[in-house]
């Protein structure tokens, strides 16, 4: 098998000879006499495309053998055309270069090794095994984008096993005796590596970071390069231009006026937050007032269509802090059920988490809780009235029977 994907990583198109097909679970996995298609392999994900028309999915190597996935049997011992989604093959390839060069950035400037390295389909992490700050990668991704702009060539080297051993190479091939492909970025970075990469760094474009976060011992740096960045300036710059339009101001000082109408913003929930709670507390008096009595015990029930979960929880609790009480409370939404069931401390008559656990099945629900709190939620709203008049006469007759 020539893989010619080493030769010309820039050929999309080509013609090959099938000299076996293999089919496994529907899918059939073609070998040719030759391929472009760059197998998965290196921390690249493998090329996507075509033969004869028919979709390739996914290319893989085993026993120094390439196999291209398709849904449709070509003609074996046949020529096919194979058409490669460049697009995307090149967008991996500019991922995978700015990886070498920012992990140099990295290394270079704060002599931190890079563990890790995942390429994706939105974006590319590397794991590093130091910890550094904002300001610190900030300083490797200027000095990454000044590697890209000084349009350093990136050669491949094959080299014997005497000029392998005179490379400063950080980290070598596992399996003796194979034959090394080194990646050699000018005299920032030599390193083994079986991906393919643009011919020079600034093909990359742009390097630009947009997360980062404790990982292990190190940190996980994610970023994106080329295309991709551009395609993110643009959408961020898209979304900037309509937040100015919405806000009537600028791009300049479109910043501060999210930051002042967030505070407004929190301040109007505080506010709400304060009035509800205030509201609660009238609304609490008026159920009290109304509560029917078992013995002395006040019992409230009552359904919340489309209630707020919070607030009636909120209420339930505000109940009970006032002495001998028993709250049985349901929420019903559109299609979900839940059951919020509480009693004052001083009440030791039966448990909540109890009642609440032969209840709740009514709901073909799960939930628990203490003696005097319990809760949770269920798929079936219609039995919710059931659940609840079970709850009730459960606890009622315990009531009664405690005081003959």
């Amino acid at each position: 098998m020539e893989k010619l994907y080493y030769e010309n990583p820039y050929q999309a198109e080509f013609t090959a000879e099938v000299i076996n097909v293999i089919q496994k679970e529907n899918k059939y996995h073609v070998e040719l006499d030759k391929t472009y298609f760059y197998p998965e392999g290196g921390g690249q994900p493998s090329d996507t495309g075509y033969i004869n028309g028919a979709a390739v999915t996914y290319v893989y190597e085993e026993d120094e053998k390439i196999y291209h996935v398709v849904a449709v049997n070509p003609l074996k011992i046949h020529r096919v055309k194979c058409i490669i989604d460049f697009d995307k093959r090149f967008d991996y390839m500019q991922q995978h270069l700015g990886q070498h060069i920012l992990s140099a950035a990295i290394s270079d400037l704060f002599n931190a090794t890079t563990i890790g390295f995942h390429l994706g389909t939105d974006s590319t992490t590397i794991d590093i095994d130091k910890v550094i700050g904002n300001n610190e990668i900030k300083i490797a991704e200027k000095k990454a984008n000044k590697i890209v702009l000084d349009n350093i060539k990136v050669e491949v080297l094959y080299p014997t096993n005497s000029e392998l051993k005179k490379l400063s190479l950080k980290k070598l091939p596992i399996k003796a005796g194979e034959k090394v492909r080194i990646v050699k970025i000018g005299d920032i970075d030599i390193n083994p590596c079986c991906g393919i990469h643009p011919s020079s760094t600034i093909e990359v474009q742009l390097i630009k970071v947009t997360k980062f976060e404790k990982y292990k011992t190190g940190i996980r740096i994610e970023f994106i390069c080329g295309q991709r960045a551009v395609s993110d300036y643009a959408l961020k710059h898209e979304s900037m231009e309509k937040m100015s339009k919405l806000f009537s101001c600028n791009n300049a000082t479109v910043l501060s006026v999210v930051e002042r109408l967030s505070d407004e913003l929190n301040k109007a929930l505080t506010e709400k937050r304060a009035l509800k709670s205030e509201v609660a507390q009238y609304e609490v008096q008026n159920m009290l007032e109304a509560a029917p009595k078992i013995e002395d015990i006040r019992m409230l029930k009552c359904i919340y269509d489309n209630g707020d979960l919070k607030y009636t929880n909120m209420l339930a609790t505000k109940l009970v802090s006032s002495p001998k009480v028993i709250v049985l409370f349901g929420v019903k939404s559109q299609d979900k059920a839940n059951l919020l069931f509480m009693c004052s401390k001083d009440l030791n008559i039966i448990s909540m988490s109890s009642i609440l656990k032969d209840a709740i099945t009514l709901i073909d629900g799960k939930g628990g809780g203490s003696a005097f709190s319990a809760q949770g939620g269920g798929k079936n709203n219609n039995n919710l009235d059931s659940a609840l008049d079970y709850a009730w006469s459960k606890i009622h007759a315990d009531i009664i029977s405690r005081n003959k």
